[in-house]
Formats: structure tokens, C-alpha cells, sequence
């Protein structure tokens, strides 16, 4: 027996007999103090109890001598000493359960973690978490299968290795709970997209967010919406295209937008005599094989070879190059090949453009690149939809070239008189015939008759109607018809042709030598008419119903003169009818130009006033116009016979030969002679006397135009031997068409003239 436990013994003895001698709260106390320093010493309930009952049985503790039973006395002191035992065994018993229980939960949450752990390995997308700096502290195998950073590297902070930094900025991972899809650089170099999707949470134990996500790759769809914007993007951007420079101009640069090249161009072979036309678009300045350095443009054509600075040539493609794009263009279409071929990077493709085997394109990459699957369907579906947009633009410019040719032969060749300017513009586009015209007939009694006329409607129908009144028109023309009468007739005419009805004309005799124009104008726009230093006005009167239209007793006629050096404009609805603007304004600008213009010649006139008054887009409408100058006023030139004069003699003659419409060529060779002739008088006709005067007086008829210089001087012969001059007379003769040399009376007079051709023009220009 070990000494504690027999102090212990000797305690209790001495307690129980204490309490059985007189039990009471205080002894019962003494009797759980026991318990309680049992409990401590390690003393066991059964050790207490065998000595409890070998107390009573030894010391033979019966009945106390009052006659009480002390067996109970002594039962209760033993309870309540065990007490103590008995809460401490309950205590270890509820310690021991919620042990159990502790223990069972981790064994459930160590089961639960493996589970979760096998759950998120099972899944295809990536997974990660995220803490609250943007560090990614988990991710799965798939994770690092779409990025080629796995578990392994964990953690990885901001910037994340797979950022591309050229990319648009997308949220970080672990910035706010979204979905995108950001590009990515996978560690082997591949680019990718991934589709992300992120949730954030709360840890309980700390109150920290975290984010949660999961990654998937969309490279094939990015690649396939991105091959669909592209495709559509080109096919817009040529849609409205409609011809074959336009195409090229704005297809070419979508085209190197789209495919990330540096360079595009096209090589295109109008026949078998001559080199290639090239269309060249790129975006910096290139020094290395295929193109010559050149200043960079957005697109150019050039020929096969241009000049430099130093009259050298270059050439805009090296032989290489030449012999990529011929072999090119004769392979099948929709054909595509990458250069240089067979190798593991290409610097570019080239590919037939169209059908008809006389064009080729050329893409350079910026870099060499490896062509993926996807981008030779990129690149198929691209380069076909240029390829049909330049048949397109083709067949667009043989319609618009067909359309021009039946015009100008309905309109037919006309022989214009001096001092007229005839202009025809289609609209834009035009691939219909339209229905304005006009025609200049020279009349026996030396009138000149214009009709501008412009049909209702567009297409073969209305230049059907307006061939046959047009035909109509000159033969009343030519059998004497005034512009009423004319009118009238056409109203007789127009009414037998179906779609005449509503027609308009405007019809005039101009009368050049007594400065007239009669007029009739049924419907049509109004003349305008320019006097030189005042503004153009409108000619108003004669005005009534288009043909066909209203029976009315009789067509008005205006007759209005004509200043000299005056510019009247006969034009088609066309020029002046704009949407969204009102007419009145555009006739403003037509008056304001005419009367800028009016000292230059008719088809400068012309040239002026389409520019002024064209619209950005070009004109809704064809546009007919007719432009005449009336003869100038004589030009009286009067003196003194010095040298510094013939400088202010040649300004003026040349400002009076541009009011009459002369043109260019002639000008100058009258300004010439004209100088020759006054130069002679200057240094000969006064040599040894008085000075004295030269007059230049020129005047313009209707067909010719003559010019007359004279002095009061004397005439010098031509010596027999004149040396390295005397050929001013022959240089006067053989710049003029008629000259002679007056020297009978005093002075001499020396009188040049030339007759002003009319000049044959056909229909579908201007002159």
C-alpha cells in the first residue's frame, strides 16, 4: 500500500467516525473534501469503498448508544465523499463523447477534403482561388493545361506570368466577381482566349474575401466570331465600291487590318503588250526584297517601274516578286499559297484575284509567323470576298462603260460652233442610261439653236424618249422653228411617245452678230446668263407647262441681249437640285460662280461651275450643260511707240482673246504675231524722227477673228541680205491664216486674221 493512500485510509477513518459520533452539514463537507483530494491522489472508487465497509465491519460501528441506526449516517458520508468522483466521471465521460465527436467531424471534413480535391481534378475547365491581392493560390491540372502554369508554381502574384501585354486591359482574376474573356500567352508562345468566370467569397474564420473561378478555352469560336467580323467588316467596306480603284483602295487596307500584314499589294495585267498596274497599301516605308522604299500612302497605283529622284528608275517590285504574282495569277481561283513554301514560317501568302486570270495579290507579314488551320480559312474567306468584289467592280464598270456608250450614241457626234462648251456627267452610279440631253445646231441664216431637254424617269425607256424628241427637236430646228413653235410641235410629238408626257425643254436661238437669245422654256430649268462685271441672273420669261402636259393656246417666247463677252448657261436639273438644300441657294452659287468665272474660257466655265456646285457624294442626277460666249467688244489699243509698252499690249490682247473664247493654242500664236507686228513699228517705223503711236484694234466675228496693227511711220524694206533677223513677217504669216501688210499711205497698217474652227465633238464629254 502506497503512503498516500494510507494517509488517505487514516483521513477518512478518522472523518467517518466524526460524522457518526454527530452527522451534520459541517462532517458531511469534510466527507466530499475527501472525495474531491481522492480525486486528486488518484485514489479509485473501489479503494474507498472496500475501505468504507471494512471501517464499519472492523470497528463494529453498529447502532449509536441513543439506539440510532448509524448504518445510514455512515451510507450518506459514503455518497457524499463519492460525489466529487461522480461529477469528475461525468465530466470525462461528456469530455470523452465530445472528443468522439470531434474527432468523427474531422475524419468527415479529411474525407470531405479529399473528395473536394478529387472533385475539382475531375473538372475539364481550369479552376483556381484567388486571394484578396490578386495572388492565385490554387489551381487545378487544367488550370495549368490552358496556361501552362499548373500547381506546382504556385503562388502566382500579380502581373500573372500568361498577361499579354499588348492586349486591351481586362479585369485581373482576382479584382471583382465577372465573366469575360481575356487573351492569354501560353507558356509554350500559343496565344489563346479564355473564357473566365469568378465568384467571390468570405472565409468565416477570418472574415478575408477570396475569388473563385473557373477558365475555359474559346480560342475556336474568338477565332471563328473574329474570322466573322473580319469577313464582314471587308464585305462592308467594299460594298458600296463600284469600281475597281475604289475596291482595292478601301478592300486592301481591311484586308491588312484583318490579317496583321504589313504590307499589301496587287499586280493587275490590263493586256498582254504592256507590264502590270500595281496597288500598293501598306503601313510604313520598306527597304528589304519585293518593294522599293516610297513614301508611305495609303494606296497608290503605279505602273510596272516610276521614276526617282534623278531621273533614276526603280522598280516597285523586285524580279522575285514579279514572278510570285505571275505565277499567281494564273493558278485556279480561290488557290493560296504561302511563301517561301515548305518552310515551318511564312513571310506572306499570295493568291489569284477573280476569274479571269489577270491579277494577283501579295500579303507581307510584318514578321515571319506560322500559319495555323485557322488562319488559311481566314484568309480564304477574305481574300474570295475581294476577289468577288473586284468582278464585281468589273462587271459594274463594263455596265457603266455599256450605259456610256449607248448615251453618247443616242446623243450622237455634234460639230460645236466657236465659243461653246458642252458638258454631259452622269450620276454616280451610273449604270443607267439617264435621260437629259442637249444639242447645238448652227442654223443658214447664221443663228445657232440650243435645246436642253431632260426626260422623266432613267434606263433604255427614257433614252428612247429622248433620242426621238431630241431628233425631233433638230429637224424643226433645222426646217426654221423658232423655240415657241419648237416647243409647240414637241407637244404634238411628245404626246404620241409613250413616256414623254412631262418632259422639259428649254429651246434658244442665239443670235451671236446682233447679241440675242429668243427663248421658250417649257418646265425647265431657267437660263442663266452672266454679263462680264455683273452677277449672273435668270432668264425667266417664255416660261410654261412641260410637254405634254395641259393644252395651252400658244407657247411663250422671251428675247433678252446679250452683252459682249457675256456667258449664257443653258443645264439640266441635275446641277442644281441637291437634297436637303434649298434650290434658290444653289442657284445663288451658279450666278456667283459665273460671274468669278466669266473672263475664262467656256470649258473652264464649265470645269468651275461643276466644282462649286458638286455635291460630296457626287450628283444625284445626270447633268447636261451648255455654255456660250458671246463675242467681246472691239479691242482699241492706243500707244506710244516704246518698248516698255508691248508687255501691258500683250496682257491685254491675251485677256481679250480668253472673253472670246479663243483657245489656248490660238491665243498664244495671235499674241505672237500681234507682238511681232507692234515690235517692228516700235523699232522701225519712227527710226530717226518723232516718236510717235501704235494702235492694236482686234474684233471677233462670228467665225473669224482678226486683228489689225498700224502706225504713222515709215516703211522700212527688208535689206536683200537681213542677216539673223527680218523673219518676223514670215513668222506673222505662218501663225495666222490670212495676213497682209498695207504700206501705201502714210504709215503702215499690218492686218492678221484666223478663222475659228468648229470643232467635232462626241457627246460624252466636254469641250
Amino acid at each position: 500500500m502506497s503512503t498516500v493512500l494510507a494517509a488517505f485510509r487514516e483521513a477518512y477513518a478518522a472523518a467517518l467516525r466524526l460524522h457518526l459520533r454527530a452527522p451534520n452539514q459541517n462532517t458531511l463537507a469534510e466527507g466530499y473534501e475527501l472525495g474531491r483530494r481522492a480525486l486528486v491522489e488518484g485514489v479509485s472508487i473501489l479503494d474507498l469503498t472496500e475501505h468504507h465497509f471494512r471501517l464499519l465491519e472492523l470497528e463494529g460501528l453498529g447502532p449509536a448508544p441513543d439506539g440510532t441506526d448509524r448504518t445510514e449516517a455512515a451510507l450518506e458520508f459514503l455518497l457524499q465523499t463519492m460525489a466529487a468522483l461522480d461529477v469528475a466521471t461525468r465530466g470525462f465521460l461528456d469530455g470523452t463523447r465530445r472528443y468522439e465527436q470531434q474527432r468523427s467531424r474531422a475524419d468527415d471534413l479529411a474525407g470531405r477534403d479529399a473528395f473536394r480535391t478529387a472533385l475539382v481534378e475531375s473538372l475539364q475547365d481550369g479552376f483556381f482561388v484567388v486571394d484578396a491581392q490578386g495572388t492565385l493560390v490554387e489551381v487545378n491540372s487544367a488550370f495549368g493545361a490552358l496556361t501552362g502554369y499548373g500547381p506546382d508554381g504556385i503562388p502566382y502574384p500579380l502581373p500573372h506570368p500568361w498577361t499579354v501585354p499588348e492586349a486591351p486591359r481586362y479585369p485581373d482574376l482576382g479584382a471583382d466577381a465577372a465573366r469575360f474573356v481575356m487573351p492569354i500567352r501560353h507558356r509554350d508562345g500559343r496565344q489563346l482566349w479564355l473564357a473566365v468566370s469568378t465568384s467571390s467569397l468570405v472565409k468565416p474564420e477570418n472574415g478575408e474575401r477570396i475569388f473563385v473561378g473557373t477558365l475555359r478555352d474559346v480560342t475556336a469560336e474568338h477565332d471563328a466570331q473574329a474570322r466573322d467580323q473580319a469577313v464582314s467588316r471587308l464585305a462592308t467596306a467594299v460594298g458600296a465600291a463600284t469600281s475597281v480603284v475604289e475596291v482595292l483602295t478601301v478592300g486592301l487596307e481591311e484586308l491588312r487590318r484583318a490579317i496583321g500584314a504589313e504590307a499589301a499589294v496587287v499586280s493587275v495585267w490590263p493586256n498582254h503588250h504592256t507590264g502590270p498596274e500595281l496597288y500598293v497599301s501598306e503601313d510604313n516605308p520598306y527597304t528589304g526584297a519585293g518593294l522599293a522604299p516610297h513614301d508611305t500612302q495609303p494606296i497608290r497605283r503605279r505602273g510596272d517601274a516610276e521614276p526617282a529622284e534623278g531621273g533614276e528608275s526603280r522598280r516597285v517590285l523586285d524580279a522575285r516578286a514579279r514572278a510570285l504574282l505571275d505565277r499567281a495569277r494564273l493558278q485556279p481561283g480561290r488557290t493560296m499559297f504561302a511563301i517561301p513554301e515548305g518552310a515551318s514560317s511564312s513571310e506572306g501568302i499570295v493568291a489569284p484575284l477573280g476569274e479571269s486570270g489577270d491579277s494577283a495579290l501579295w500579303l507581307r507579314f510584318a514578321a515571319p509567323r506560322v500559319i495555323t488551320p485557322g488562319d488559311w480559312a481566314l484568309f480564304s474567306l477574305l481574300v474570295g470576298h475581294l476577289s468577288l468584289a473586284v468582278q464585281r467592280a468589273r462587271n459594274f464598270d463594263q455596265a457603266r462603260s455599256t450605259s456610256l456608250t449607248l448615251q453618247r450614241a443616242m446623243l450622237g457626234p455634234i460639230e460645236l460652233p466657236p465659243r461653246f462648251s458642252v458638258h454631259y456627267e452622269p450620276a454616280l452610279p451610273p449604270l443607267e442610261i439617264g435621260g437629259d440631253w442637249y444639242d447645238v445646231v448652227r442654223l443658214e441664216d447664221g443663228t445657232i439653236g440650243v435645246v436642253v431637254g431632260d426626260c422623266v424617269g432613267r434606263g433604255l425607256s427614257a433614252a428612247v424618249v429622248m433620242g426621238q424628241l431630241r431628233t425631233a427637236a433638230r429637224a424643226l430646228l433645222l426646217r426654221g422653228a423658232g423655240p415657241a413653235q419648237l416647243l409647240a410641235e414637241l407637244d404634238t410629238v411628245a404626246s404620241r411617245i409613250p413616256g414623254a408626257m412631262c418632259t422639259t425643254v428649254c429651246a434658244a436661238i442665239l443670235d451671236p452678230v446682233r447679241g440675242l437669245v429668243r427663248y421658250s422654256n417649257a418646265g425647265h430649268m431657267p437660263p442663266v446668263l452672266a454679263e462680264p462685271g455683273k452677277r449672273g441672273r435668270l432668264l425667266e420669261g417664255g416660261r410654261a407647262v412641260p410637254l405634254a402636259t395641259f393644252d395651252i393656246p400658244r407657247r411663250p417666247e422671251a428675247t433678252t441681249a446679250m452683252a459682249p463677252g457675256s456667258t449664257l448657261v443653258l443645264f439640266t436639273d441635275g446641277l442644281v437640285e441637291q437634297r436637303g438644300v434649298d434650290i434658290d441657294d444653289r442657284f445663288v452659287e451658279l450666278a456667283d460662280e459665273l460671274s468669278r468665272v466669266a473672263g475664262q474660257l467656256p470649258r473652264e466655265v464649265a470645269d468651275s461651275v461643276l466644282s462649286r456646285l458638286r455635291p460630296a457624294a457626287g450628283y444625284d442626277d445626270d447633268v447636261a450643260m451648255v455654255v456660250y460666249r458671246q463675242p467681246p467688244g472691239p479691242l482699241r489699243l492706243d500707244v506710244p511707240a516704246e518698248a516698255r509698252e508691248l508687255s501691258g499690249i500683250r496682257r491685254a490682247l491675251r485677256s481679250w482673246l480668253t472673253a472670246a473664247a479663243v483657245p489656248h493654242d490660238t491665243a498664244i500664236d495671235l499674241v505672237a504675231a500681234a507682238n511681232e507686228a507692234c515690235s517692228n513699228s516700235i523699232e522701225h517705223a519712227y527710226l530717226g524722227g518723232e516718236p510717235g503711236r501704235v494702235r492694236l484694234n482686234a474684233d471677233c466675228g462670228v467665225d473669224t477673228l482678226a486683228i489689225e496693227v498700224s502706225d504713222t511711220g515709215v516703211w522700212r524694206p527688208l535689206p536683200a541680205d537681213p542677216g539673223h533677223r527680218g523673219r518676223g513677217i514670215a513668222m506673222m504669216r505662218a501663225l495666222t491664216d490670212d495676213l497682209d501688210i498695207d504700206n501705201s499711205g502714210p504709215g503702215t497698217r499690218v492686218r492678221m486674221s484666223v478663222r475659228l474652227m468648229a470643232v467635232s465633238f462626241s457627246a460624252g464629254g466636254r469641250m
